[in-house]
């Protein structure tokens, strides 16, 4: 039935991806409705869907969520805006690599979380420190990843192209760029998913809104059903952004699946 490599059908994909979900549901019901977890550490699911409900009608929980969305798109968006021509550039030119390399391979194995505490200090406790953790954990992920997916471009087509007549400014618009386009996007999918993990570390502290507040209100009360419906609602947002990510891929670059 599987061998290595063989692609399976849209069909089986989806069997099997609901497949797993209902075994951890289960494993899960299996652990806690048999009382093998005290509920301290762990909630049931009819407990966890209790407590979603009441987190949406007491607590106004769709602000958080959607307080949360904003800070990951804003901070990404601004991480995108700066690093994607940051890291055309680094993968077109040598010398631009040169320059920019050492540091951004330093700055990327900073930890954001690291910088909290300055940014706290810089830009107080609002908005804009938060969209700041976004960014400083995204932009050197970005732009490193980027210049090798440029720089990886064949060379047969930059030097068809120049016999062609094209110059240096034709080479990165109408080779570079589209070459690399659809890689460049799946870059962008997975650093948003790794966005997400900056903003709850970003929401843990100084925050008074947002998915992660919520957590650490929840952790302060031992009420594990919330804490786990907010790991739910971060896991389904990532999950829906991700197929969003992946249809917009395919429609806008559909030379890539060939």
């Amino acid at each position: 039935m599987f061998k290595p490599l063989q692609p399976v059908s849209g069909a089986a994909k989806v069997i099997l991806g609901i497949a797993f979900f209902v075994l951890f549901v289960g494993a899960w019901s299996i652990a806690t409705f048999g009382g093998h977890v005290p509920p301290t550490f762990l909630a049931d699911p009819a407990t966890m869907v209790r407590e979603a409900i009441n987190l949406f009608v007491e607590f106004n929980f769709a602000y958080d969520i959607a307080i949360t969305v904003w800070r990951v798109v804003g901070g990404f968006v601004l991480a995108a805006i700066v690093a994607l021509p940051l890291g055309i550039l680094m993968g077109t030119y040598k010398a631009v690599e040169a320059f920019l390399e050492p540091f951004v391979s330093f700055a990327r194995y900073l930890p954001a979380s690291a910088f909290i505490p300055l940014l706290i200090l810089w830009a107080g406790i609002g908005e804009t420190q938060k969209l700041l953790v976004i960014f400083i954990g995204s932009v050197f992920q970005i732009i490193l990843m980027v210049a090798v997916t440029v720089g990886s471009v064949r060379r047969d087509l930059v030097e068809a192209a120049y016999t062609l007549g094209a110059r240096d400014s034709g080479i990165i618009r109408r080779v570079l760029i589209p070459a690399s386009a659809p890689d460049i996007a799946e870059i962008l999918r997975l650093v948003l998913g790794w966005a997400w993990t900056y903003v709850i570390v970003a929401e843990l502290i100084g925050s008074s809104s947002g998915i992660g507040h919520m957590i650490v209100d929840s952790q302060a009360l031992l009420n594990t059903g919330q804490i786990i419906f907010g790991i739910i609602v971060i896991g389904c947002i990532g999950l829906v952004s991700d197929f969003l990510f992946k249809a917009a891929n395919r429609r806008l670059f559909p030379w890539s699946l060939a």
